[in-house]
Order: structure tokens, then C-alpha cells, then sequence
């Protein structure tokens, strides 16, 4: 039966009570809770492996897949069968995190709030105001611990609801911004390293594909960042640049840093 549809029709009993006072006339025959739950239209071992689809995948992308394995079910269904299955016994919070979020990535921000002791998201705000997130870390007063960006917004709210706790910087954001700043140090110093290098190249025998795929990308952004600076010295305007060169207005300008004509 694998990869085809299988529909079950399971008929059950009906048995009618003859007790003046009993509160229920008729009963219905049931079955192994394990196996098939009463009114339920899909057996627990589907429920299962659907409501595992749904949390693995989400609402669209999980009712496309489960139709490929040939257990139709919709979206809003999984979503459904999620929501009723997904609500474990609440946890009094200690160690929080707390952060932006995009329902609408550059239109409209809210606020995502962690447990990071089981790693899971606790709540959802509708915006990233200060007063917003204050409001809700009130209500918690048992957070010992908040760990947030580098900004003031979070940590003002932070302050004045939990005054006891203790802030600390996200590990994300702190591994984020080393990287930058190591980027940029090296971006700034780039010239300095060429010249220091000179006419040294690298063996393409030595590093593996996924050093030379990027070895090669570089020299690539060498080679246009060249072109574009030399046509950007000559007085080449930005759309004659990107006539010539076919890259697009967003690229002339980032490397021709403001210096090539309108």
C-alpha cells in the first residue's frame, strides 16, 4: 500500500439505553484510544506523523509534502492539529531572550521572546517598542536573566520591569559583531595585504573546491570593483557605467562610494 491512498471505513455500534434517569440514550461502540480517538476522522498514528509534518515544515510547505506522500491534508488543518497538540504544561520562566523580528521584513517589526533553558519561543509582540516589551517582562516578575541585542530599547524595558535581573549580550549578536568588525578590519587593510603579498597567488592545488569557489568570487569582486573605479576616475556617469559594464545602479554606487558623477 505504500504511496497509495488508503481510506478506512470503520463501522461502529450503537446501543440505545433503556434507563428512565440515565442522562445519555444513546451510546456509541468505541475503540482503542491509542489507535483511533473518538470523532476523530484520521487514525492517532496519522495524527501523529501530520502534526509532526506541521511542526517540522509549517502550514503551506508541510499540506505540499504530505500530499506528495499521499496523505492530503490542508493547511489549515496542520495548522489546527498543531495548535490543539501544541500547548505543554507552562514552565515558570528564568532565562529569557528577547529581540526584533519581521512579520513584514522592512515594513513592520515586532518582538520575539525565548526560553532559552528549552529553547523555545514563548511570545510574540506586535511591535518593538520599549513600552510594549516593558508591559509584558511586568507581568513575569520571576526572570532572573535577559539576554538582548546591543540596543537601548530592550534593555530600558528590561531595567524598569525586572529590576533585579541580570542583563547579558546575546550570543548571536556578539558572534555577529566580531564578524563584521573582523570583516571590515580586513576590507579597510586589503590594499595593505596585496601589496604585501605581491605577485603571490594561490596554488590551486591546495585548497579545497569550497576555498577555491571562493577564492575565485573574490577575485571576480577584485576584477569589477577595478573596472568600476577606473571609469569612476575617468568621469564616467552611473548609467553610462552600467551600460558598460551591465551591473546594476545599487552595485556602481556601493563600489564607486559617491565618487562617480550622477
Amino acid at each position: 500500500m505504500a504511496g497509495k491512498s488508503v481510506r478506512i471505513v470503520v463501522v461502529a455500534r450503537r446501543f440505545h439505553c433503556g434507563a428512565v434517569l440515565c442522562g445519555r440514550r444513546i451510546f456509541a461502540e468505541r475503540f482503542d484510544g491509542d489507535d483511533l480517538a473518538p470523532w476523530a476522522r484520521r487514525t492517532a498514528r496519522l495524527d501523529q506523523i501530520v502534526r509532526h509534518l506541521g511542526l517540522a515544515l509549517g502550514g503551506r510547505p508541510a499540506a505540499s509534502f504530505a500530499k506528495r506522500l499521499m496523505l492530503p491534508v490542508s493547511n489549515d488543518t496542520l495548522l489546527r492539529i498543531v495548535r490543539r497538540r501544541g500547548s505543554p504544561r507552562f514552565v515558570p520562566l528564568t532565562v529569557i531572550g528577547i529581540d526584533d523580528w519581521a512579520w513584514r521584513r522592512n515594513r513592520r517589526y515586532g518582538t520575539i521572546i525565548c526560553d532559552l533553558e528549552r529553547r523555545k519561543t514563548i511570545a510574540l509582540l506586535p511591535d518593538r517598542e520599549p513600552a510594549i516589551a516593558q508591559a509584558w517582562l511586568t507581568d513575569q516578575p520571576q526572570i532572573g536573566v535577559v539576554a538582548r541585542d546591543r540596543g537601548g530599547g530592550y534593555a530600558l524595558a528590561a531595567a524598569k520591569a525586572l529590576r533585579g535581573a541580570i542583563q547579558v549580550a546575546d550570543r548571536w549578536h556578539l558572534m555577529e559583531n566580531a564578524s563584521r568588525a573582523l570583516l571590515d578590519a580586513v576590507r579597510k587593510s586589503m590594499r595593505l595585504i596585496r601589496a604585501a603579498l605581491g605577485a603571490a597567488t594561490i596554488d590551486p592545488e591546495l585548497p579545497t573546491a569550497a576555498q577555491r569557489i571562493q577564492y575565485e568570487g573574490y577575485r571576480l569582486r577584485e576584477d569589477t570593483n577595478a573596472v568600476i573605479l577606473g571609469l569612476a576616475k575617468d568621469g564616467t556617469t552611473i548609467k553610462e557605467t552600467v551600460r558598460r559594464t551591465g551591473h546594476s545602479r545599487g552595485v556602481v554606487r556601493k563600489v564607486g562610494l559617491d565618487r562617480i558623477p550622477p
